[in-house]
């Protein structure tokens, strides 16, 4: 899931990921960090999340890395094809 806040020119997006089976760790990746792994944090009820700060206006492709070797995208998001053979989300904000 992503949740989107704006205040003017900064935009506050949430990104959460609820896995169906037990996972070691779950990190967030896009092109905003060239792909570095940023690790999200787990939360009591099992879900995993991280809040990243954009300008307005932002376009991006992202996935989630679960456990380092798998590789989801987000349903709520339109998605576009990789180079990997895989998909990627587009969030455009």
């Amino acid at each position: 899931m992503v949740t989107i806040k704006k205040n003017g020119k900064k935009v506050w997006v949430t990104f959460t990921f609820s896995p169906q089976n037990s996972v070691k760790d779950v990190s967030v990746c896009g092109e905003w960090s060239e792909w570095k792994h940023e690790p999200m944090k787990q939360k009591k009820n099992g879900d995993y999340s991280i809040t990243k700060v954009f300008k307005a206006g932002d376009s991006f492709e992202f996935g989630y890395k679960v456990d380092s070797n798998q590789w989801f995208i987000e349903d709520e998001c339109p998605s576009v094809d990789s180079p990997f053979l895989t998909q990627n989300s587009v969030l455009k904000i």
